[in-house]
């Protein structure tokens, strides 16, 4: 049986290609050589290109999602292992164009990446299956902001955040009024929809869950304990944060974790890797987000929970690809 080819495809259009980059070359790592050819493909705003010996760079073409190599050799992919953060590959918009070419990917379809990417309607669809969150306000870019109104509804501290970004890019925590419009600012830089949520004052926990083998599982709940304020980007990537896997809670609330965050992803409709975001506030878990493409670089949590689960990354990538491929 001929091997299959596998593209990782990796980068991205926002801040987060960076860690892009280091989570697609672990997955690169990882992949069976027995089972796949493994190649890099880097998406990047100005330029989409294969990368092959000695980092040498040949465009894709953007028809068919192809390369030609040297001789002429033209290369097809039976499958792309999605791994891009943030837009285009976690906003549905990579997605809704390999569907239209027909191309195989790992995760889930456009419509599920487009709506989990929208934190506020998230959060709307997932209140109709009963997963409360925290009360918010939300503002378009332009609108008149009330700085009165929204302390009197949501009291202080507030957290002002893009209703569409990851990796906890232009939030801020707000504990003075005089501090809200300066927040908004931040926050309208990286998108023109934003939200302002009452704080939740508990443990905040990363509950990875996938379909591994035909059954939706919950690889782990990881506690998070920031140095910072709060679980912001250097939190996430820099260090600045203690993650505890698995979390110090008890077995009545890690089941309801549990039980919570599946029905979140069966109700989204989910595929491949998901990574929510909760706040345990007396032993009831609030929902932040959910990320469709979180973090896969060895210091991430989601393969610190696969580890702990029992499951290996070249297992878990390995699924990924065998589900793609079979759609």
């Amino acid at each position: 049986m001929s091997k299959k080819s596998v593209a990782v495809v990796m980068g991205g259009y926002s801040d987060e290609y960076v860690v892009s980059l280091k989570s697609g070359q672990l997955i690169y790592d990882s992949l069976d050589r027995n089972l796949y050819d493994v190649y890099k493909v880097v998406i990047l705003k100005d330029e989409w290109y294969f990368l092959g010996d000695n980092d040498k760079k040949y465009e894709i073409n953007r028809g068919d999602f192809s390369v030609t190599l040297d001789h002429d050799e033209k290369l097809k992919f039976d499958a792309c292992f999605n791994i891009i953060h943030g837009t285009p590959g976690e906003n549905g918009i990579l997605q809704a164009y390999w569907d239209a070419i027909g191309q195989k990917y790992t995760g889930c379809g456009f419509y599920e990446s487009a709506l989990t990417f929208n934190k506020k309607d998230t959060l709307a669809v997932l209140a109709k299956y009963g997963i409360p969150s925290a009360k918010s306000i939300y503002l378009r870019k332009g609108e008149e902001i009330n700085t009165d109104e929204i302390v009197e509804s949501l009291g202080l501290p507030v957290f002002v955040k893009p209703n569409q970004s990851g990796s906890s890019l232009g939030i801020s925590k707000v504990k003075e009024k005089s501090e809200l419009i300066a927040a908004t600012e931040i926050a309208f830089k990286e998108d023109d929809e934003i939200l302002i949520e009452s704080f939740l004052n508990g443990m905040e926990v990363s509950v990875g869950v996938i379909d591994f083998k035909g059954e939706t599982i919950v690889l782990g709940i990881t506690e998070i304990v920031p140095t910072n304020e709060f679980f912001d980007y250097e939190a996430k990537y820099e260090g600045a944060s203690e993650e505890i896997t698995p979390a110090r809670i008890d077995d009545a609330t890690r089941i309801r974790v549990e039980e919570i965050s599946k029905r979140a992803y069966n109700s989204l409709g989910m595929s491949g890797f998901s990574r929510s975001e909760f706040i345990l506030m007396d032993g009831i878990p609030y929902m932040l987000e959910m990320n469709t493409n979180p973090g896969f670089s060895p210091a991430s949590i989601l393969p610190q929970q696969a580890r702990h689960y029992g499951i290996s990354v070249t297992d878990l990538c390995g699924n990924e690809v065998e589900k793609a491929l079979n759609k």
